[in-house]
């Protein structure tokens, strides 16, 4: 059966006394040793999980020694992480990682693109820029990545390639973390050219909480765990940009919780204090559907009180207007899917 029609409904748009309209997917909430504290929906289908594997990609930059070093700081380490607006303070931080590496925009891989966040996208469009590689929301993880082909002497051409040892490495530690065979998983290429593998959302969320819980791993990978998760819940602006839900989340949440969305529909995170990981897609795809989605998961781990639910309402809670600014609808997480974890 066809994932996309079995899943059960996670998020209802209303309009009035009535639901107009609804996002089916799967959560999965996972411990270290990858038992589930709770799955809804199909968790063991593979799915593409886009940029939400980036904390997990980012490993291998501290692990083998490449963040040291180039002297990166933890801004450039979250900008590693980020699929960010292509403001100028994420424009800028890449560019000088890169001059710090010997290296320019044209050795970045990704695309030239126009900034990604709406006002910044604005702004640049306004003036009249012309779109260029280090404004790709993408361009931190590159730069990291040639960070450690630098220093692994692995050869900064092509290394966006499949088969070229820089993927191959952040592959080989995606699985040992999730517990599959990273060099096995169905794959294509990614929006930013590098390399997309399909895991389960079961497999995502194990790996992610065993950054949140790394003690049973190796001591270079315990400290990296440790400081992609300090590095990017101290620069949540560094990960998106302004007004986006990433960002948003962790300036209210602060270190309880690291954030990444991923295209399509994902969002996952990692729960230090509870030794957790999360992750949940939608299956058409809509951010809307997933940032909703996301603030019940955020919910029901108990990690929103009060005053962090008020400040993130408009995203996890969004009341839908017309153009006369009239009050229409909301974006609510299904009774069932909250009832499920009871």
């Amino acid at each position: 059966m066809n994932a996309k029609t079995s899943n059960p409904v996670l998020v209802e748009y209303t309009r009035g006394p009535l639901v107009e309209s609804v996002h089916r997917g799967a959560v999965a909430v996972a411990y270290a040793d990858g038992s589930l504290l709770y799955a809804y929906g199909d968790v063991d289908t593979p799915v593409f999980a886009r940029s939400a594997l980036k904390p997990l990609q980012a490993i291998p930059l501290l692990e083998t020694g490449a963040a040291e070093a180039c002297g990166a700081s933890d801004a450039q380490i979250a900008l590693a992480c980020a699929s960010h607006n292509g403001e100028d303070c994420h424009r800028d931080l890449a560019a000088q990682w890169l001059s710090d590496l010997g290296l320019s925009e044209s050795d970045l891989a990704c695309g030239a693109d126009a900034p990604l966040g709406i006002a910044a996208r604005e702004r640049f469009f306004r003036a009249g820029g012309s779109k260029g590689r280090l404004y790709h929301n993408c361009s931190g993880k590159h730069a990291g990545m040639l960070a450690v082909c630098s220093h692994c002497g692995d050869g900064v051409v092509d290394y966006q390639q499949h088969d070229h040892p820089s993927q191959q490495r952040w592959l080989q530690v995606l699985g040992e973390m999730c517990r599959v065979d990273g060099l096995a998983m169905p794959w294509d290429y990614d929006g930013c050219g590098l390399s997309a593998p399909a895991t389960p959302l079961h497999a995502l969320a194990t790996g992610l909480a065993r950054m949140a819980n790394p003690s049973g791993l190796s001591n270079a990978r315990q400290q990296a765990c440790e400081r992609v998760h300090q590095a990017v819940t101290a620069n949540p602006h560094l990960v998106a940009g302004e007004n986006r839900a990433c960002t948003l989340v962790m300036q209210a949440l602060g270190d309880k919780v690291t954030v990444k969305v991923g295209a399509e529909g994902v969002y996952a995170g990692i729960v230090p204090s509870l030794g957790l990981g999360f992750a949940l897609k939608v299956d058409d795809g809509a951010s809307r559907g997933a940032e909703v989605a996301l603030g019940g998961v955020l919910k029901k781990l108990g990690l929103l009180d009060e005053q962090s639910e008020a400040q993130l309402v408009s995203v996890i809670n969004p009341t839908l207007k017309n153009s006369r600014e009239q009050s229409t609808g909301i974006g609510r997480p299904a009774d069932a899917f909250i009832e499920s974890w009871a």
